[in-house]
């Protein structure tokens, strides 16, 4: 047995070493300690280690490199895990979608599919494509959802305004959106190529208008769509923030602009999670369709109807997501500039990221969000 006063002496001799592998990186450097406004971010249902959910949000908001982060909401289990903001904005700010709108419109469009007011595989009901011998009558609704219609849409131009979402949301096309989608040539053969685009989204927006209502009237088109949408789905999941913008032609503007709070979108995040199914057990929307919106795209493996797949790509391509650090049953709405509401079913969690992120700083803040998810085991 060694003597108590020889094991102070060891000890004696040993600390200059200990602190000298401190400092050389020998030993872990002690974390910082939370904030007060980190730690008050979590709630009592956090469903997670409570610190380690706090720090992994908190450096969403303070990390170098990730752009800004201004709203960050977790649900798990259905519940409010963690709820943070950004300096001037809070629980009652309106965030616009940019193209996290596409998802809200494969929802309507599902909805008055299962009402039998539209069909997934017929041609696509645009009457400038119905004409004798128009190609584009091979278009379906399928097509259009799942970003393989063929047609002529660049999403991203150089210069900027030669791109088609540049050309109809702010040139030429702005007054009737989605004529001027609808009127672009066929590139390619209907179903054979994805090309993502914010065009292909309002012509959806059309069609689904179309449906509601027999007139061509600007404010009977705009009182349909919203009347719709609100009865039927932003009124059962209590989304009372969502305001949707439309066209002058009364066009619901599909792809890229609708407002609300990042509560809102966390619920409809949820609603998707639970197969179409409000909180309180109503079925707002087929569980077959919501199946249908996250199965891949024979066109594109991460793609399903206007949703981005967790899923792996070919060597070289840009992944929107993390397939090597999260399930591949995650799916994302995705908007520009870092707008993400990240659904994992088989963890039981909704994360919703809005924000202002370049090329540059989306990977690492979405290799950050992954952090945050790792936090909850798959069941």
């Amino acid at each position: 047995m060694i003597a108590p006063r020889r094991l102070h002496n060891r000890a004696f001799l040993l600390a200059p070493a200990l602190l000298t592998l401190a400092g050389c990186g020998g030993a872990p450097a002690a974390e910082a300690p939370l904030s007060e406004e980190a730690l008050a971010a979590v709630t009592d249902n956090a469903g997670a280690p409570k610190d380690q959910l706090a720090r992994q949000i908190d450096d969403l908001f303070v990390q170098d490199g990730l752009g800004e982060t201004r709203a960050v909401v977790v649900m798990a289990n259905g519940k409010i895990a963690a709820e943070r903001y950004g300096e001037r904005y809070g629980p009652d700010t309106r965030f616009v979608s940019w193209s996290m709108a596409k998802t809200v419109s494969a929802v309507l469009i599902g909805m008055l599919v299962a009402d039998g007011k539209l069909s997934l595989d017929a041609p696509a009901p645009v009457p400038l494509w119905q004409r004798p011998g128009d190609p584009r009558a091979e278009i379906t609704l399928r097509h259009l959802l799942q970003m393989r219609s063929g047609l002529r849409h660049t999403e991203s131009g150089d210069p900027p305004y030669e791109s088609s979402e540049v050309r109809m949301l702010f040139l030429d096309g702005r007054d009737n959106m989605a004529r001027w989608a609808e009127e672009q040539p066929l590139e390619d053969e209907p179903g054979k190529r994805f090309e993502y685009s914010s065009n292909t989204s309002v012509i959806l927006a059309d069609i689904a208008a179309r449906a509601l209502t027999t007139s061509d009237k600007p404010d009977a088109r705009r009182k349909a769509v919203a009347d719709y949408l609100q009865v039927r789905l932003f009124g059962p999941l209590g989304m009372t923030s969502m305001v949707p913008e439309f066209d002058a032609s009364g066009t619901l503007i599909g792809g890229s602009l609708m407002h609300a709070t990042a509560r809102d979108w966390a619920k409809l995040g949820e609603m998707l999670r639970l197969k179409g199914r409000a909180p309180g057990g109503e079925q707002l929307v087929p569980q077959r369709w919501v199946e249908a919106m996250v199965t891949p795209s024979p066109a594109r493996a991460n793609y399903g109807f206007q949703i981005w797949l967790n899923r792996k790509l070919p060597e070289g391509e840009d992944q929107p997501l993390f397939p090597d650090r999260a399930p591949k049953s995650l799916f994302s709405l995705i908007g520009h500039m870092g707008q993400y509401v990240m659904v994992s079913p088989s963890q039981g969690v909704t994360l919703v990221r809005l924000g202002h992120s370049d090329d540059e700083q989306r990977p690492p803040m979405l290799q950050q969000a992954a952090d945050v998810l790792e936090l909850y085991p798959s069941r």
